[in-house]
């Protein structure tokens, strides 16, 4: 067999196997593969049984090599590729060679690119992707996203918390990593297509045994929808639980997140105004989000309960905020929202998260 894997591929999950000796065709795939953020080995010949044919996440077959492959041992996620569209025995070829797909390019270039870097990273359960949103402002909405990561991830699960609020004053903050090392919203503003999730999840601080994507303390930078769908849509591919802070205002961003959530929990204090400003949140969030439930927070109006306020904004009631003494005094001292395991807020968010499981909204455990 004679291959050849690029420098610099040893420790890394595996790359795709290229097999074929059509120079045009193999600097097309390699090009998609460098697009899919991800080094394949490349062989030129019949490959090794024991080796890449067999270990390889996926294989391109140039179909100028498909009739040296007719021998060799079946299996999932062969893929013909050729740029011929009128190629005589093609079809014939990958029904005898086993192939999953045949591809012709550049047609399906877009196609592949994703096929390549979802074998690459493995790709499994997405994330159980929860957003928060606050009812009014002040509502404890950055408080209660905070405070659910900290609790996810000290259960073992992969967290991400994304920070959705340029004006929120920075969820890193929260957590007592603002100065800590990593990528902040301004670098990845300009993402469109695909971002890499295992790229993603390494290149962000890392606080509390959780990431984190926050922002950075220069100006306000609008996060187009675009880049708000590639940054959620990679951190969902690394499974466990995805939690993001969002404002209330309903922006192109927002709506591409609130269209990857599982759920969204709308935080409300417990007073008339702040049902009022509720309702109107509620409305515009509705309208993409199928599965919105409230949270409450006392203390309460007089004549108002928890219960009462669910029916009043006609959403499904997903609990009672509990009021923790010395939370601002713990946060004053570096200590996150949800940090202290057997305090309320704690409590309440593990007994979200095992509702949640419960009902089918499983995220991939951590590795």
């Amino acid at each position: 067999m004679a291959s050849e894997r690029p420098p610099g591929a040893e420790g890394r999950r595996g790359g795709p196997l290229i097999v074929t000796e059509d120079e045009e065709l193999l600097d097309d795939l390699l090009r998609l593969c460098a697009a899919a953020g991800t080094e394949p080995e490349v062989c030129h010949g019949m490959p090794d049984r024991r080796g890449g044919w067999e270990s390889a996440p996926l294989i391109l077959v140039g179909d100028d090599a498909a009739p040296r492959l007719l021998g060799a041992a079946r299996r999932r996620g062969v893929l013909l590729v050729g740029r011929d569209q009128d190629s005589p025995g093609v079809w014939q070829a990958a029904v005898e060679l086993g192939a999953d797909h045949v591809l012709r390019l550049p047609d399906a270039e877009p196609w592949l690119v994703d096929r390549i870097a979802d074998a690459a990273e493995g790709v499994g359960r997405p994330a159980l992707t929860v957003g928060v949103i606050g009812g009014r402002g002040g509502a404890g909405a950055s408080t209660l996203a905070c405070a659910l990561a900290v609790t996810a991830a000290r259960s073992g699960r992969r967290t991400m918390l994304i920070d959705g609020d340029p004006l929120g004053g920075g969820l890193d903050v929260l957590l007592g990593g603002e100065g800590a090392e990593g990528r902040r919203w301004p670098d990845f503003a300009a993402s469109r297509g695909r971002v890499a999730g295992g790229a993603l999840e390494e290149s962000l601080p890392h606080l509390h045994q959780l990431r984190v994507l926050s922002w950075d303390r220069g100006d306000s930078v609008v996060i187009p929808g675009e880049a708000m769908r590639a940054v959620l849509a990679a951190a969902r591919r690394r499974g466990g639980v995805v939690v993001v802070d969002l404002p209330r205002r309903v922006d192109d961003a927002v709506v591409e997140a609130l269209a990857q959530l599982d759920l969204g929990l709308l935080v409300v204090p417990a007073e008339l105004r702040a049902v009022a400003a509720a309702g109107r949140v509620a409305a515009s969030v509705g309208m993409v989000l199928r599965d919105l439930r409230a949270v409450v927070r006392g203390p309460y109006a007089s004549g108002l309960d928890e219960q009462w306020v669910a029916a009043a904004l006609g959403l499904p009631l997903a609990g009672e905020l509990p009021v923790e003494s010395g939370l601002l005094k713990a946060q004053e001292g570096g200590a996150p929202p949800g940090s202290e395991a057997r305090g309320a807020l704690a409590r309440f968010c593990a007994a979200f998260w095992d509702q949640a499981l419960a009902g089918g909204l499983t995220g991939g455990a951590a590795s």
